[in-house]
């Protein structure tokens, strides 16, 4: 393994026998080397070994910034949460090592942001704040820095990006989607969530996709209009709930549901209402 490019003593690319761009990291992986040389492979500690060149070519410039430490950290980080949550795009090594390390920077500084959306990201993606929460402290026992509980919001947001392949600011309007129709279900059927039902888990979990393929305008095109029928006069209540919430929609993000999408999501609106506690009249 040859290095192809010098980014700092710890920091090397080298390409690949498929002829592509490869970024290893290691101690002193550089140290007294040129271009050219041979790697000692027993101080590589991580090979990026991404499939996207523009990728590869974002971390090479994001890595020859940012301490190693940071970068190991943060590896830890996505390593643990692929083993939670499932596959997580490659963009995930550039976007929160980026994150994390302007966080702690800020933090150093006495500059911490305020984060709007902690509450709703704790409600809504419970197991990636969970792991937020974890990278607070990994952060804190790796590197000595304490952030603000606002960060595992801000990390959890990153996890759900890195699921949905999307970027932050669909991933923050997601949320908010998620939100809005979250309190009209609320409010319309007068009940209080039982949180911890499988029948709510499941609902924020339509919810997720369906926000996203509402804002990407990405359409599911009516299909058994015998199961349309059979669904609203079964769950009325449901039905007329989610009609309430098409309206809502198009009044505000001019995206009308087909009829495919307001039985979906009756089906889920049902379930939740039967679970779920009627809200006490004040």
């Amino acid at each position: 393994m040859k290095i192809a490019k010098i980014l700092n003593n710890n920091v090397v690319v080298v390409v690949s026998e498929q002829q592509r761009e490869q970024v290893v990291m290691g101690r002193g992986l550089a140290f007294m080397k040129k271009t050219g040389d041979d790697l000692d492979e027993s101080k590589i500690e991580k090979i990026f070994a991404l499939q996207s060149d523009e990728l590869v070519a974002h971390l090479t410039e994001l890595l020859s910034h940012i301490p190693m430490e940071v970068m190991t950290t943060c590896d830890q980080i996505i390593t643990l949460a692929r083993g939670r949550l499932g596959k997580l795009q490659e963009n995930l090594y550039i976007a929160l090592t980026d994150h994390c390390n302007f966080a702690i920077e800020r933090q150093k500084k006495g500059v911490p942001i305020s984060n709007a959306l902690l509450w709703e990201t704790r409600r809504l993606y419970p197991k990636e704040y969970a792991l937020g929460l974890e990278a607070l402290e990994i952060i804190h026992s790796r590197l000595g820095v304490q952030l603000p509980v606002d960060e595992a919001g801000f990390i959890a947001l990153h996890l759900v990006n890195a699921q949905l392949n999307g970027q932050m600011p669909e991933v923050a309007q997601i949320t908010r989607v998620m939100q809005e129709i979250l309190n009209l279900v609320k409010y319309q059927l007068r009940i209080e969530y039982d949180e911890e039902s499988l029948s709510y888990q499941r609902f924020v979990t339509h919810l997720k996709f369906f926000a996203q393929r509402m804002l990407s305008r990405t359409v599911v095109a009516d299909d058994d209009m015998t199961l349309h029928v059979a669904v609203k006069e079964n769950y009325p209540q449901a039905w007329q709930c989610s009609e309430k919430i098409g309206d809502y929609l198009a009044a505000q993000y001019q995206r009308e549901l087909t009829t495919e999408e307001i039985m979906y999501l009756s089906i889920n609106i049902e379930r939740v209402r039967k679970e779920c506690l009627p809200k006490e009249s004040s």
